[in-house]
């Protein structure tokens, strides 16, 4: 299965959702707006832990970003601090890269043995190909999340 598209368009993704936050200051990715239980910075950090969450972890491999940062991003987690604008541009500068090496990762076979997990969206995910397909649609979610609370803050 030829999964390159897939790839091209969760790149896409991310470059649309580095331009949407680009220039926006520490308070207005820190701000939490009324009915909302996290932040534009919490939704980009959670964008990328949940990438290496669904491809390494669930595959039985380490991620390779820390594991203090799964932590403050994971599902079901709330930001409890403001982030800095360092912490929000490091997690920026990872966010096509990280996709490269999720590329290269799968085509060197590395995700042999998949976990199956139940996504909150509502689908089984059983394969890596699963997750390659899925992910982009996650990333569109909280992309839309953070216009959202554009609109709002």
């Amino acid at each position: 299965m030829d999964l390159q598209f897939a790839f091209e368009v969760n790149r896409q993704t991310r470059k649309n959702i580095l331009r949407t936050v680009e220039g926006l200051t520490e308070k207005e990715i820190n701000t939490i707006p009324e009915g909302f239980k996290n932040n534009i910075a919490w939704n980009l950090g959670h964008i990328l832990v949940m990438q290496q969450l669904l491809f390494y972890t669930m595959s039985g491999n380490t991620p390779v970003v820390s594991q203090e940062l799964i932590e403050k991003y994971k599902k079901g987690n709330r930001p409890t601090e403001n982030i800095s604008i360092e912490e929000f541009e490091m997690i920026r500068d990872k966010y096509v890269s990280s996709i490269d090496k999720v590329e290269g990762d799968y085509n060197s076979g590395l995700f042999s043995g998949y976990k199956p997990y139940q996504t909150s969206y509502g689908i089984y995910i059983n394969t890596i190909e699963d997750v390659i397909q899925f992910i982009y649609a996650h990333d569109a979610l909280h992309w839309g999340i953070i216009l959202s609370m554009l609109k709002v803050i």
